[in-house]
């Protein structure tokens, strides 16, 4: 069923947006708490008699998307996470959790709002977008790092690991050198 929303309903769109929901949504929620009109030609146009009124809120609420764009745009939020031997994180980024740093840093923005290309599942910088209201978008850069403890264990795990793999090495180039010995003495010994 089409709507057409006449006020911002989280998690699904903004004013005078026309979003497909199911009837039973439309019908038990947004109907009765007057979120939304019914998408036929009727009320297309008292929706374009009201447009007057609802420019008023689509203005606000541009206008508030535009002083979030300049909170946004350019920062880096740094998110530390826990990461593997590997170099890889345990899980992926969500926007969940980019929304969570956001809001340390005391800007609210909706998750569902942020974009990002593939998912992010390692350590790096990368660049997420939020698409704040129809035409007004910001772009930010998200940092993934590691714990600093975790970074300090992980350096300590490599450090013995060559350490190991030196002390193998050596014992390996010892044998040779012993057996290469025998074989001398033995041929000497002829």
């Amino acid at each position: 069923m089409q709507v057409i929303l006449t006020e911002k309903v989280k998690a699904l769109g903004t004013i005078g947006e026309v979003v497909n929901v199911s009837a039973g949504f439309a019908r038990n929620f947004l109907f009765p708490k007057k979120l939304a009109i019914l998408a036929d030609a009727k009320n297309s146009n008292v929706l374009k008699d009201k447009q007057k009124a609802l420019a008023k809120k689509i203005s606000i609420e541009k206008t508030a998307a535009e002083a979030v764009k300049k909170k946004l745009e350019g920062i880096t939020v740094e998110l530390i996470k826990k990461v593997g031997a590997n170099g890889r994180l345990f899980g992926a980024v969500t926007s969940q959790d980019i929304t969570r740093e956001l809001e340390k840093v005391g800007i609210s923005v909706e998750r569902r709002l942020l974009t990002f290309d593939g998912s992010i599942k390692s350590l790096g910088n990368y660049e997420v977008k939020a698409k704040l209201f129809n035409d007004v978008s910001a772009t930010f850069t998200l940092k993934v790092a590691i714990d600093a403890a975790m970074a300090e264990q992980l350096k300590k795990e490599q450090a013995e690991a060559q350490k190991r793999n030196a002390d193998k090495k050596a014992k390996a180039e010892a044998a040779k050198a012993a057996a290469a010995a025998e074989l001398e003495a033995a041929a000497n010994a002829e």
